[in-house]
């Protein structure tokens, strides 16, 4: 009920009056059935934009520590999170990948879509980074059809760190359904598994005209900062 109050009564009239969205392709998300829609991640806002714009509700899943922070910055970021339709689940351990991926399972059974960023977390510096198989298992068991969505300028409307977003229209860019019925049953083949996320990125990359870097972002955040030359 609250996805839906501030989506279409609280949040989402505002949003759209403000960041005046321009959408390419939303026809290629289909109205009914299973869908994992598979995006590039430039900004927090990402988590913002998808929902207000894809007329089905969107399900992420994101850390529970998001969900269980003190005081009003706390209780904001949680009804935030609770209100966009995201899922709670914990990452800490050997088995938090498995639970993620049961969690967007339920999602995908139950004939709804999964949202998803294959890279893992955000872009660094705006180039797209190479993809975690997560998303492939979820296309193979599921067999539901990855939607490829791209963020063109989510990163100059909110850049990392800045919390009050730039004035700005909001670019997105969808493409056509992704179908990997070719593979099924060839769930746990790491070689199949690796060239469905490469295809899923190949599509990323053409949809968002962005820069792909072959090592994952999480890994090119770890590196220091390199000087920049005078």
């Amino acid at each position: 009920m609250l996805y839906w109050l501030l989506k279409y009564i609280i949040l989402g009239p505002l949003l759209r009056l403000i960041f005046r969205p321009q959408v390419e392709g939303l026809e290629h998300v289909p109205e009914t059935g299973p869908v994992i829609l598979a995006s590039n991640h430039l900004s927090f806002s990402d988590s913002i934009f998808t929902p207000l714009i894809v007329k089905r509700k969107v399900t992420f899943i994101a850390k529970a520590e998001y969900f269980t922070g003190k005081g009003i910055k706390g209780w904001l970021t949680k009804m935030f999170f609770v209100g966009s339709g995201t899922i709670p689940v914990d990452r800490s351990g050997g088995r938090a990948a498995r639970a993620a991926l049961d969690t967007q399972l339920r999602v995908l059974r139950s004939g709804g879509i999964a949202g998803i960023y294959p890279e893992g977390t955000r872009s660094p510096d705006g180039r797209l980074y190479r993809g975690k198989t997560g998303v492939a298992r979820l296309a193979l068991e599921s067999g539901a059809p990855v939607v490829p969505m791209a963020m063109l300028n989510s990163d100059e409307i909110q850049p990392t760190g800045q919390i009050i977003p730039n004035l700005g229209r909001v670019r997105i860019r969808f493409g056509a359904p992704l179908d990997f019925s070719r593979y099924a049953g060839m769930t746990g083949d790491r070689f199949v598994e690796r060239a469905v996320t490469d295809e899923i990125m190949y599509e990323l990359m053409e949809l968002s005209g962005r820069e792909y870097v072959d090592t994952y972002a999480q890994k090119a955040k770890a590196q220091p900062k390199q000087p920049v030359p005078a």
